[in-house]
């Protein structure tokens, strides 16, 4: 990690990336100040550190924050359910910045692209998670544990890598479904665990389907990569699928030691495949 005068802020909305940058930090030994997005960001993830809460729209409170806190380094981390403009109640500030990108035109990854160039336009630098994670938070090229996918497994993943860029050029999503060839569903604004869930009532006799998780072409890598942890698995497996496929060298893997683990207590296979 890079040494740095001031605090990293991080910008934390939901699941376990944010609490692994601040371990992260602590272990490195660099001070840390976290803005836990309300409605998002959970309690454990500031336990014990500085932080602040702060609305999402609020952007003019949560740049003050920023800057009262010393904070010229920040990491986006963590899930956000986008809000409608009018649910949003942006602020001046953040009404500004919508005036100007047109938000309803927007799709996630050029809206997060907007938002981090306003953010090195404030004078902030945005760094990437996996900057300040340990070396082996990307995904690997190959499998991940005992199991590996059979000849039907690898067909599907192929296919549903090429639906994955499709879609992902379309800003859509980054994640998809597929069983025997078949495409049970797409991931769109539910996430993935939802993907997962609604795919469970769809899947066919036989063989259990595939998760396939690809970046989206040119995407903004700092703040929006696929990502996947142990609960990833456990929703995979409860959900009837026999494997998880997602790009290797784009991928963020969240507590690889105990994703690996859970997997092979599923018999699931994870593996790191090349983007088509």
């Amino acid at each position: 990690m890079a040494d740095n005068a001031g605090p990293l802020g991080i910008i934390a909305g939901s699941g376990a990336l944010p609490r692994r940058l601040v371990e992260s930090c602590r272990v490195a030994g660099r001070e840390v100040f976290v803005l836990a997005l309300e409605g998002a960001a959970e309690e454990a993830t500031v336990a014990g550190v500085s932080h602040a809460w702060c609305r999402l729209g609020a952007a003019a409170t949560g740049l003050d924050l920023l800057r009262a806190n010393g904070v010229t380094e920040l990491v986006l981390a963590g899930g956000v359910r986008r809000p409608s403009l009018t649910g949003l109640l942006p602020d001046w500030r953040a009404a500004k910045f919508f005036a100007r990108i047109g938000y309803r035109a927007l799709g996630d990854d050029r809206l997060l692209s907007s938002v981090v160039k306003e953010l090195e336009r404030e004078g902030f630098r945005v760094r990437g998670a996996e900057e300040l994670l340990a070396p082996d938070s990307l995904m690997p090229e190959g499998p991940l544990g005992r199991h590996q996918p059979d000849e039907q497994a690898r067909a599907d993943i192929e296919h549903g890598l090429h639906v994955a860029r499709a879609i992902g050029a379309l800003d859509v999503g980054q994640a998809v479904v597929v069983q025997q060839g078949l495409i049970l569903g797409v991931e769109a604004v539910e996430g993935t665990d939802e993907l997962l869930r609604r795919c469970a009532s769809l899947r066919r006799q036989g063989p259990g389907g595939v998760l396939v998780k690809a970046a989206k072409p040119g995407q903004e890598r700092r703040v929006d990569r696929p990502a996947m942890g142990p609960r990833t698995v456990v929703v995979a497996a409860e959900t009837g699928l026999r494997g998880i496929a997602a790009e290797a060298g784009m991928t963020l893997v969240i507590d690889r030691a105990e994703m690996v683990r859970a997997a092979d207590r599923a018999g699931l296979f994870v593996v790191g495949v090349a983007a088509p």
